[in-house]
């Protein structure tokens, strides 16, 4: 039986239509809840919610009041708790629910779920890929791009669910509950979405609450206290693996031993393990080698919109001439230029809303650096600059949003631009 059949929920409320915003409403409808849906956002696409009969509203001014007649709330990730229809329902006594809150309730399968400030996305497919060496069928959801509600139950009782889970997602979970959660690291990110570092940890450690003590929770070495009753196990990213990481970088082999662990303490054999990790090459955005030409590596690490990200980069790629900068999330950049001194950081070339800040903290640990209006500009300086043997690396330490739509734009822009010279 359908939770929302044990509930007798008739009408609910999805704030925010974007990609899982709408796959939460139509996984609703297809369940015969009657369905509102609003957006901010005049020009949000809604066709599939009209065929499907949702009622939806688009626009800033939106009253409160829409929420008065439904009975539960799903809230999508990129709408802040503090958004007034949220509160309004909160004042009313109104559950409100992420997505994946809903989605969880919608499967069968239990969940592998994967959160931390870095390397969510690659270690979610690095998993998925070596559930799939083992024979299992398996879907990775989540905040990699694919909705959890967007997952079609599968009769297999075998089917494998992973899910990549952001802070936006796991702050207003209710029963979601995963049958191994790990976290992968966590260092201060989205303060301009969380008030302090502390609610944004919170949020992240939520995703142990829920777990029994038949379940498994992966956390780093002398981690702290985490909530729930899951098997506590721990890694440092040094572990024996059964195959060498084709991806570069100490934190993808941290990435690999987490992937490891999940997929063993689920029962899968080491032959799988190492099938998957050697035959896993990376996903785009990420340390990825977009040309080599002139004897210059090119690489676009887009996905590194935050500083320790930026920093695994340079520890990746040492002596590299390195593209910074991007919209500001309240974040600090004296460790960033640290390591660029630490790491032998040539040049560093910047753009966008945080040029500024990055050049005070280079300046102090003395890293030559260029001040660019656009990516355009910058690749433009650092293709002329590089010589034979270097690395040209896109890793901004910021969000993309002042200048692109997202992270995947502005690597996408950064590969046209480095084609093309």
């Amino acid at each position: 039986m359908s939770p929302f059949e044990s509930l007798n929920i008739s009408r609910a409320i999805v704030v925010g239509l974007a990609r899982s915003g709408c796959a939460a409403a139509l996984a609703l409808r297809s369940r015969g809840i009657d369905v509102v849906g609003v957006d901010s956002n005049p020009l949000c696409d809604i066709g599939k919610l009209q065929d499907r009969d949702v009622d939806v509203h688009l626009g800033a001014r939106i009253s409160p009041e829409i929420v008065n007649q439904t009975e539960i709330m799903i809230k999508s990730p990129g709408v802040p708790s503090d958004n007034p229809l949220v509160v309004h329902a909160r004042r009313l006594g109104i559950p409100v629910w992420s997505e994946v809150e809903l989605g969880f309730r919608l499967l069968p399968q239990p969940i592998f779920g994967i959160t931390g400030t870095n390397g969510k996305t690659t270690t979610c497919e690095l998993l998925g890929t070596i559930l799939r060496a083992e024979g299992r069928s398996v879907e990775v959801a989540g905040n990699v791009g694919h909705p959890l509600t967007a997952v079609r139950p599968d009769n297999d009782p075998d089917a494998c669910i992973v899910c990549e889970l952001s802070s936006f997602q796991l702050e207003d979970i209710d029963r979601f509950r995963v049958h191994v959660g790990a976290l992968l690291n966590i260092t201060v990110d989205h303060l301009d979405r969380h008030p302090n570092f502390d609610c944004y940890k919170k949020a992240k450690l939520r995703l142990f609450e829920n777990q029994e003590r038949s379940d498994v929770a992966i956390v780093p070495h002398l981690f702290g206290s985490i909530p729930g009753r899951g098997l506590r196990v721990e890694f440092q990213g040094i572990e024996e693996l059964p195959a060498c990481p084709k991806i570069p970088g100490e934190h993808n082999r941290a990435n690999a031993v987490v992937a490891s662990l999940a997929a063993s303490r689920s029962g899968v054999s080491d032959s799988a393990i190492a099938s998957g990790i050697s035959s896993f090459g990376g996903l785009p955005h990420r340390l990825q080698v977009v040309l080599v030409a002139d004897g210059v590596s090119y690489i676009n690490d887009s996905k590194a919109t935050n500083p320790e990200a930026a920093s695994q980069a340079f520890l990746a790629f040492p002596g590299a001439r390195v593209i910074l900068g991007g919209s500001l999330k309240g974040m600090s950049f004296g460790s960033l230029a640290k390591c660029a001194r630490e790491t032998g950081v040539r040049r560093a070339y910047l753009i966008g809303e945080a040029a500024p800040q990055i050049a005070k903290s280079l300046q102090i640990e003395g890293i030559d650096y260029l001040v660019s209006d656009d990516l355009k500009t910058a690749v433009e300086s650092v293709v002329n600059d590089a010589a034979a043997g270097e690395v040209v690396l896109l890793s901004p330490a910021c969000a993309s949003f002042d200048q692109f739509q997202d992270y995947e734009h502005r690597g996408n822009i950064f590969c046209e631009l480095i084609s093309k010279q």
